[in-house]
């Protein structure tokens, strides 16, 4: 049994059709919950930090979202303007086509240039998405972010064809070492879903279904 699951949770709001009540609700069942943060898209990001700027809960964004395909140097304006609005931590997506196409120095480039702007300000998680990589590719990506100086690599945006898994979560472990942060994101529904996925390996658990998860009930959402 999981103690304290609500320190693992990264609680998300990131569809599109967010409104400002919807972000409200959140940092509200984070606060109430004492979860880990409060991850949102980057127009949101100030007012977050705002509405938490009484709490120890994080306020967390994405960077490169969804796709991973911006230029490196809208990456690092991202990172920047994020961190300037209020930031604790990113989330940014690596260049998944050059993952794909073997073009591992871009990957890892892109990632440093990230963390550099980051400047330990705000911590660094890489999403590695999972569900688009094969088995060496993932365990590629999760080294070439440990090279690069991230914090944390991530399975999932939630918003691609695949969420995390218990599998992905033990292969990342496994690549990246105890030291370094996992996060699994997209498609915890239940508490015992959680659990797996520490157990896995993870410490961090994205999800929109937070306040289901601790109170015992199943989430609706999949991301």
């Amino acid at each position: 049994m999981v103690e304290n699951l609500k320190n693992y949770i990264d609680h998300t709001v990131l569809k599109p059709e967010s409104t400002d009540l919807d972000i409200q609700q959140a940092c509200l069942d984070a606060k109430e919950n004492q979860f880990k943060a409060v991850c949102v898209n980057p127009t949101w990001v100030s007012y977050v930090s705002d509405l938490l700027s009484d709490t120890e809960v994080n306020t967390c964004t994405v960077i490169g979202f969804p796709l991973g395909a911006n230029t490196t140097a809208v990456k690092v304006a991202e990172t920047k303007k994020a961190i300037e609005d209020g930031a604790d931590e990113v989330d940014m997506v690596i260049n998944i086509g050059a993952m794909k196409s073997e073009d591992f120095a871009l990957v890892h480039d892109d990632i440093r240039a990230v963390v550099k702007a980051a400047e330990k300000k705000a911590l660094v998680k890489v999403i590695i998405e999972t569900a688009l990589l094969d088995h060496n590719e993932k365990i590629r990506a999760c080294e070439i972010a440990k090279r690069a100086g991230a914090d944390f690599v991530k399975t999932s945006t939630g918003f691609s064809t695949g969420g995390a898994t218990v599998e992905d979560v033990k292969l990342m472990r496994s690549a990246v070492g105890p030291d370094m942060g996992v996060k699994a994101s997209g498609g915890v529904r239940t508490f015992a879903d959680a659990e797996a996925m520490i157990a896995a390996g993870a410490t961090r658990i994205g999800t929109s279904n937070g306040v289901a998860l601790i109170a015992g009930e199943e989430g609706t959402d999949s991301y």
